[in-house]
């Protein structure tokens, strides 16, 4: 049986409560929901990168990157990303974004991919992404 891993990157602060930003067990890895936070300073609380879906939504891919590199893995292996936006308006300016920042990486087989809305999200978050990847 493998052992499953438990991934924080070090830009991450560590998880509230009893999960992971990330686990990897075999070649599967499962990204949990990531939002715009900036990078972790100690001492200072979880701080959004900015108003803007735009802004956020960059840090939150930037996020999630960073945890499928710490466990091996890259946007080529993703298989499944799911967008969790605040608002309906929202649509459009995401699609926008996240082709863009694809094209920007690279991205050689787009995975496959589904956006709805959450209103569950701390005031002021306006995105969360969550991927499914599965290494070489």
């Amino acid at each position: 049986m493998t052992d499953k891993t438990a991934l924080t990157p070090t830009t991450h602060t560590a998880p509230p409560a009893k999960f992971s930003h990330g686990v990897r067990k075999g070649n599967i890895l499962q990204v949990a929901g990531q939002v715009g936070f900036l990078p972790a300073e100690e001492g200072r609380p979880p701080t959004p990168a900015g108003p803007t879906l735009r802004e956020q939504t960059l840090q939150t891919l930037a996020n999630v990157k960073a945890i499928l590199e710490e466990g091996g893995s890259g946007w080529d292996d993703a298989m499944m990303i799911r967008v969790y936006l605040t608002d309906t308006g929202h649509f459009a300016e995401m699609n926008e974004i996240y082709n863009q920042y694809f094209e920007e990486q690279g991205l050689t087989a787009p995975p496959a991919a589904r956006t709805t809305v959450y209103v569950g999200l701390p005031a002021g978050l306006l995105v969360e992404i969550d991927v499914l990847a599965v290494l070489g």
